[in-house]
């Protein structure tokens, strides 16, 4: 059965995050629904756990209503959203700069059927994941918003206060590290 129709479904997030800043509070659950995975997913990258991943997103909706009248409509609403997730996270490392994350585990969203393969591929995620966990912190980031949050070079570009030439420089420095990190343990 399909959803039904609502009218807040033809709204942008920017004039969502408007009616917000304006007071409307109850506003900010639609964009919680839209956003609330594809910040988990950032964070669950960055940190590579998925408890703390939980715990900053919620903390970046938080800040979301906190800071809602600093919300700039000439902004787009993801970038500013990514920022506070960038922001959150970065509070959380200096607060942990001694710790490093442990690798998480890879949740298996489908069934395999032939065990073999099933045992490889997840063998294969979790040198990927360990790979990704070694990258320096910048180079991370940009893979996991480029590769895995599908955002574009000039989103990512505007919100890291970077130039495009820049941002593609670095994920293609990002990848051949992250490459020669993948074999090395492959063949450990």
């Amino acid at each position: 059965m399909p959803k039904p129709y609502k009218s807040t479904d033809l709204m942008s997030d920017e004039q969502i995050m408007e009616a917000v800043k304006n007071g409307n509070l109850q506003q900010a659950s639609l964009l919680f629904d839209r956003f609330n995975k594809r910040i988990f997913n950032f964070l669950a990258r960055m940190t590579n756990d998925r408890e703390v991943a939980e715990d900053l997103t919620q903390n970046v909706f938080l800040r979301l209503l906190k800071y809602r009248h600093s919300y700039n409509p000439q902004m787009k609403f993801q970038a500013w959203i990514y920022q506070m997730a960038r922001n959150a996270f970065a509070d959380h490392y200096q607060k942990q700069k001694q710790l490093k994350p442990a690798v998480m585990e890879v949740e298996k969203l489908h069934e395999q059927p032939d065990l073999a393969e099933a045992l490889e591929q997840e063998e294969t995620e979790g040198r990927l994941i360990r790979a990704l966990a070694q990258l320096p912190d910048d180079y991370r980031e940009l893979l996991v918003l480029t590769r895995f949050q599908h955002l574009k070079y000039e989103e990512v570009a505007g919100f890291l206060d970077m130039t495009v030439a820049n941002v593609k420089v670095k994920v293609h420095r990002a990848i051949g590290l992250l490459r020669k990190n993948y074999f090395e343990l492959e063949n450990a």
